[in-house]
């Protein structure tokens, strides 16, 4: 079964930092899905550019770690969770891209837009498609902050997607089991 809101046993306020030029429509709408997600309040902050010593001119990407550290730095106590979203290609030394990364312990996510259109696979451009990717990617990111772990279950917004079927194919909604571990119970 499938529920859609987890109590949470402590609140925490979710920052929404955008790196680079987005959508601020688009951004307002997830930070309302967030704050429905976790009954957590959502401020968005004033983003900023890449950071320049993120960058790889030889693999034309950002590593995201190098992005990731520079948000613990904008928390104002340790119940924020941080997350940050960019429409940069990122990546990893042991991996060729990531569609994010995320530090549990420093209660910050980084959440790439790049590969989460419909236009990096050579398909039309399809908006509806990308927002619904962006709300459970960024769901399954803030829960990931608060549990550490991802769920096993396909449906959940916790499972973890290898590509974007799996993204597609999954719920914007937390599983029974997910939903106990972030209530407490």
């Amino acid at each position: 079964m499938i529920i859609n809101k987890p109590m949470m046993k402590s609140r925490s306020k979710i920052i929404i930092v955008p790196i680079g030029d987005l959508d601020f429509f688009q951004i307002n709408k997830l930070a309302g899905r967030l704050s429905e997600a976790f009954t957590s309040p959502v401020d968005i902050i004033q983003g900023a550019e890449p950071p320049e010593e993120a960058y790889s001119p030889a693999r034309l990407q950002y590593f995201s770690s190098v992005m990731l550290g520079k948000m613990e730095r904008l928390k104002a106590n340790d119940k924020e969770k941080i997350l940050a979203i960019v429409d940069e290609d990122l990546y990893i030394p042991t991996k060729p891209f990531v569609y994010a990364e995320a530090d549990p312990y420093a209660g910050c996510a980084l959440l790439s837009l790049y590969r989460l259109k419909q236009e990096f696979y050579g398909l039309p451009e399809d908006d509806k498609v990308v927002i619904e990717r962006v709300k459970k990617e960024a769901t399954a990111l803030i829960g990931y902050l608060h549990l550490a772990r991802y769920c096993r279950n396909p449906r959940c917004v916790m499972y973890h997607c290898n590509d974007m079927s799996d993204c597609d194919a999954k719920t914007d909604k937390f599983c029974d089991n997910c939903t106990r571990l972030l209530s407490g119970k």
